[in-house]
């Protein structure tokens, strides 16, 4: 779909669709139809001719002059997104990525999820995709290992873990392959020949072998060069924050705050901990709600059928109380993710035609099969209605006020993570979590995030631990120490705080957009009751702020500003 518009809003257009035909699989999760075959090329040369689309248009979003309040909007939101884009690429960060949850590793596999399956003609354009691995792992490793020559090479601890996911993908760890699975369901779709069974079991192969190919070029190529050392130090980490919150941060001043956030938490913990078993710490108040049958649920379909069931309840009881909901913002699909990845739950936002609905996504170990409802009741929140689905769905549905880049293309973390964690403490403000085991399990989950504060910004700069934290006071943060405190000062899941300290060591600057967004979202909101008093209209508020669609917390201050 091209756009016929001038200006601002006809250039920002017109690259989502170039970019699309260049970005394959940016194209499948943006709902751009006509690439679905296909596989993003992630060789330098790949890298390269997308950078020069964002650059040109770059250039032309800065000579182009606003007609209207809508298209300087968007103006401010392209120039700060894309502009973010080049400077990545020119940093070379594009070509190095390799970590253990947003890198093209994880999205030339995660592509497939968001591909229907439910005829011929959609099995066989994943034939075609699985038939492009072979090539797109080879334009991978070209990247890769021009980026480690020329010294730009993510840590070890990335490269090993990475490796294993490629190995888990493969068939290699115990099981059939990622690929093999997908196709499993082709036979008992009508219509699907033998012919293409044999295109889709070739294909597989392939892409399974391509894997593992990928994880010992990792293991024996990568591995023997890759630094050691985790962190990587002020320069790179300032440019990632920039990327992952949009917003110039005083690191110092958020790493204080970040302390005096869990501070604040932790003691609201220990007085709810105390209703749940009197006198017990905030371990022995989290083991008593693990085995208290009211809270448990017993195998992943149980799960599944949980979080939707959840889902669906918020989404009928918000509508026009609290939010206005079109109808095609009420279906949201639950799923349980394919295993391999990284513990915890994410969303995929809908089509342009809302045809592939909003998901929420769990992704579990394999072998987990008892949950504990206590802890996910806020994230159910947090990643569907009033969190990620409402927000992303929101903009979405906004094609008379938004541009294309504004409605699918555009995300912020620390303004689409900021929003879910709010939403988290808005339902407890409106009466939902009022059960002292989900309040508490809603407390950690942001203990967790201001946590992440801490140790993503200390560990990165390697930062010294104040005095009067309790925790090795006057050491240097080390990812040891990370996993130390996270284990011991939280009572989130083992297994998945494991998990964590790889992805804040791969992913700088992400981890802490979720509290420093939430912070900015509550100030602006107190700051608006305040200019409006008496006549404030928390739901007027939230209408008007999402949808103006996602951009950078130094935009977004603005803007909300002027509500």
């Amino acid at each position: 779909m091209s756009s016929s518009r001038a200006g601002v809003h006809g250039i920002s257009d017109q690259y989502v669709d170039e970019y699309a035909a260049l970005d394959p699989i940016e194209a499948t999760h943006l709902g751009i139809t006509g690439h679905d075959d296909a596989l993003t090329d992630f060789s330098p040369e790949g890298h390269q001719a997308r950078h020069e689309v964002s650059a040109r248009a770059l250039r032309d979003i800065e000579a182009a002059e606003p007609a209207d309040d809508s298209e300087r909007a968007a103006k401010a939101v392209f120039r700060e997104r894309v502009g973010l884009m080049t400077e990545l690429h020119e940093a070379g960060q594009d070509e190095s990525a390799l970590n253990v949850i947003a890198s093209p590793v994880q999205a030339l596999r995660d592509v497939f999820d968001l591909m229907p399956t439910d005829t011929p003609e959609q099995w066989a354009v994943i034939a075609k995709r699985l038939a492009a691995m072979p090539n797109a792992i080879v334009g991978l490793r070209a990247s890769l290992g021009y980026s480690a020559d020329k010294g730009k090479l993510a840590a070890l601890r990335q490269v090993t873990r990475v490796a294993e996911q490629c190995d888990t993908w493969a068939g290699l760890r115990g099981g059939r392959s990622f690929f093999a699975s997908l196709i499993a369901d082709a036979s008992k779709t009508e219509g699907v020949t033998s012919a293409l069974r044999t295109e889709l079991e070739t294909g597989a192969k392939a892409a399974a072998e391509a894997y593992a190919d990928l994880g010992s070029f990792l293991r024996n190529e990568l591995a023997p060069k890759a630094p050691k050392k985790d962190a990587v130090g002020e320069d790179v980490y300032r440019l990632w924050s920039r990327y992952f919150t949009g917003a110039k941060l005083d690191l110092a001043e958020a790493y204080q705050w970040g302390w005096e956030e869990f501070s604040r938490l932790e003691a609201e913990m220990k007085q709810v901990a105390g209703r749940i078993k009197p006198g017990a710490t905030l371990a022995e108040a989290a083991a008593a709600l693990d085995a208290d049958p009211r809270y448990l649920v017993q195998g992943q379909p149980a799960l599944q059928a949980w979080m939707q069931q959840l889902s669906d309840k918020a989404l009928v009881d918000l509508r026009d109380v609290h939010f206005e909901l079109p109808e095609e913002l009420m279906k949201l699909e639950c799923r349980i993710a394919p295993p391999g990845g990284g513990v915890g739950a994410y969303y995929t936002g809908p089509t342009d035609d809302f045809t592939r609905p909003g998901r929420m996504w769990w992704s579990v170990p394999a072998d987990k099969e008892e949950f504990s409802t206590w802890r996910e009741v806020t994230t159910v929140y947090h990643e569907g209605v009033p969190g990620h689905h409402l927000q992303v769905a929101t903009a979405v549905y906004q094609a008379a006020k938004l541009n294309r880049f504004q409605r699918l293309m555009c995300w912020v973390s620390g303004h689409g993570e900021g929003w879910a964690l709010y939403s988290e403490r808005l339902m407890h403000e409106l009466g939902y979590l009022d059960n002292d085991g989900d309040l508490l399990g809603m407390l950690d989950a942001h203990l967790f995030r201001a946590a992440r504060v801490i140790i993503d910004i200390g560990m990165h700069l390697e930062l010294e631990i104040p005095k009067g934290t309790g925790f090795h006071e006057g050491e240097r943060w080390t990812p040891e120490l990370g996993l130390e405190f996270m284990l011991t000062r939280t009572i989130t899941d083992q297994t998945h705080v494991r998990d964590e300290i790889d992805r804040y060591l791969g992913w700088p600057g992400q981890a802490p957009s979720y509290k420093l967004g939430e912070r900015l979202w509550l100030s602006a909101r107190e700051d608006a009751r305040a200019r409006h008093g008496s006549s404030f209209d928390l739901k007027k508020f939230h209408k008007q702020a999402l949808e103006m669609g996602a951009m950078g917390l130094d935009t977004l201050r603005e803007r909300l500003a002027e509500l």
